[in-house]
């Protein structure tokens, strides 16, 4: 395996000492800077010091399980723009959509090889903006205003009506992709391909959680659906 030279910060979590050294030992040789926690409370203390780029969770830890970890992380300003992966054998719906409402980005399943591990973990930091320095790529305007909405892209916020909403980066990266072309209908197809990859199969109710979610937090009017085919943004 090709050791890489970067300067990404990778957060690993997991309660299960063999899993934390086997995902250690073969993200450090490809050139990662890593960090370990051993239960959820360990690692929002460690991740407010280090602010990483990837946190990967395990979803089945005592105390407190990665989703309640991952819900308490996004509540933390510097960590907003930080991806979280939740590591798991599990694949049932009910635990993605869990995982995606606490503000996870991504499921990587286990058992995983070495080679699939670096193979996912590079393609979600550039998925979400990272260059190989671990700096966020420019975006070309910062701030989009529709309506009471202003959308600031650098900063990950949305202010609706004077008040700044809180929304994980799935239900973001989803507004944005709504308003990125106004009245255009986007097919759920395109909405998983984009928002998700091809790269995780999620359940069929995930996207309508998340439109669910962000309607109840900019309002109903916005975002219309288009039965049958997907959903639009309108002004």
């Amino acid at each position: 395996m090709a050791k890489t030279s970067n300067n990404y910060k990778i957060l690993l979590v997991d309660d299960e000492e063999d899993i934390l050294e086997f995902l250690s030992y073969n993200l450090t040789k490809a050139g990662f800077k890593v960090t370990t926690a051993s239960n959820g409370k360990d690692a929002i203390k460690v991740a407010k010091e280090i602010v990483p780029h990837l946190i990967i969770l395990d979803v089945m830890m005592p105390e407190m399980d990665g989703i309640e970890t991952c819900e308490e992380m996004r509540k933390i300003p510097a960590l907003k723009k930080s991806v979280i992966a939740f590591l798991t054998a599990r694949s049932e719906d009910y635990s993605q959509i869990a995982g995606f409402e606490a503000g996870a980005d991504d499921y990587i399943s286990k058992p995983i090889k070495p080679k699939v591990l670096i193979s996912r973990v590079t393609a979600l930091l550039k998925r979400f903006g990272f260059s190989e320095e671990g700096e966020t790529a420019e975006t070309e305007s910062s701030t989009i205003t529709l309506g009471d909405l202003i959308i600031d892209k650098e900063k990950y916020t949305v202010t609706h009506n004077g008040e700044e909403l809180s929304l994980p980066r799935k239900e973001f990266s989803l507004l944005l992709l709504l308003i990125s072309k106004p009245e255009k209908v986007f097919t759920r197809d395109e909405i998983y391909n984009t928002i998700w990859g091809d790269t995780i199969v999620v359940g069929d109710r995930t996207i309508d959680v998340h439109i669910r979610k962000l309607r109840e937090k900019i309002g109903e009017d916005y975002i219309r659906t288009v039965k049958g085919v997907g959903y639009k943004f309108v002004e």
